[in-house]
């Protein structure tokens, strides 16, 4: 019996926008996208925050949790993540109470404390470029609001009060991991895009976790970079979309998803090469088998309960397609 039959999948959805495509264009394939992996059984679909970059149409998280939430039915929909220092705890509860209201026992407040932009942006988002150091506490006080009626507070989540929204902790290093321990909340290590500390981050929240109202033991997801196909050498051609994205993050310029090409050499250098590949370092690339081989190792060795890939492939078709291919593994 494979490792994968009882692990849930999941999908991050960052709303890619392919070179020459509108930003409608890519929320209605984002749409598309959702209800094909409520059609294949996926678990979860989550929406990155992302400002300002050009590329990527995700920057308005909780609408779109709302549009995905109303065009699908069973999924479970959510932020990976809401950006906490980007917005107040009380607004925060106001909207993911508002979408637990419309669509019950389907919506997830993953939480993170990254701006989610470059910092000229995030001075125009929060202007307090102390906020990240409040993040604790800001959790307590979004727990707080989305938790029971109590006593004589004054300020009150309406929506939201009582609803109970899921709350995720995520991050790529140790800081998230310590909280999510202490608070005994469930963590998403993001290994799709800095998979330095994955070892040492679910080590620590495992070894520091401490049972909740919420949760009675650990629960991590972890975050993977997908590229499937039906065999590795298609796999290898389309994945250097992902590739030339993750190159133009670097060099700062816009992050339209480009077609695929046949070979990497002539657009970057070797230093170039070497950053892309140690930021795809959890990658899992390849056809049916493949895949499957990479995903049970990791599984085995990271002792994950949970899966969630982000899959920015430039053909729709094809995106559609990887995700028959994922969820064939499991078998």
């Amino acid at each position: 019996m494979s490792l994968l039959r009882d692990i849930p999948f999941s999908l991050l959805e960052l709303a890619p926008i392919r070179q020459g495509q509108s930003v409608g264009d890519t929320l209605r394939h984002s749409l598309d996208y959702a209800r094909e992996a409520e059609r294949l059984g996926f678990n979860r679909f989550w929406l990155a925050e992302h400002h300002n970059m050009e590329g990527i149409a995700s920057a308005a998280t909780a609408v779109l949790i709302g549009y995905i939430a109303g065009g699908t039915e069973r999924i479970r929909v959510g932020s990976g993540g809401i950006m906490l220092p980007n917005h107040p705890p009380l607004v925060v509860a106001e909207q993911f109470g508002t979408l637990e209201s419309l669509y019950p026992g389907r919506i997830d407040l993953g939480l993170g404390r990254a701006p989610g932009s470059d910092p000229v942006t995030s001075r125009a988002l929060n202007r307090d470029p102390m906020r990240a150091e409040q993040f604790p506490q800001e959790v307590a006080e979004l727990q707080r609001l989305l938790g029971p009626k109590q006593g004589a507070e004054q300020v009150r989540a309406i929506p939201g009060e009582g609803t109970h929204v899921p709350i995720w902790l995520l991050g790529s290093s140790l800081f998230a991991a310590q909280l999510a321990a202490q608070r005994g909340l469930p963590y998403a290590f993001a290994g799709h895009f800095a998979p330095r500390f994955v070892y040492d981050a679910i080590r620590l929240y495992r070894s520091q976790f401490q049972p909740s109202a919420v949760l009675d033991k650990p629960y991590v997801m972890l975050g993977l970079p997908l590229v499937a196909a039906d065999t590795d050498e298609e796999a290898a051609f389309i994945g250097t979309s992902s590739q030339q994205r993750i190159l133009a993050l670097m060099r700062g310029q816009p992050l339209w998803l480009k077609p695929p090409v046949e070979s990497m050499d002539r657009l970057w250098s070797e230093p170039e090469k070497a950053s892309v590949n140690a930021f795809l370092g959890l990658q899992v690339l390849g056809g049916p088998a493949t895949i499957k081989a990479r995903l049970e190792a990791i599984v085995e060795e990271l002792e994950v309960d949970e899966l969630m890939f982000t899959n920015d492939l430039f053909d729709p078709a094809q995106r559609l397609k990887a995700l028959s291919i994922l969820m064939s593994v499991k078998e």
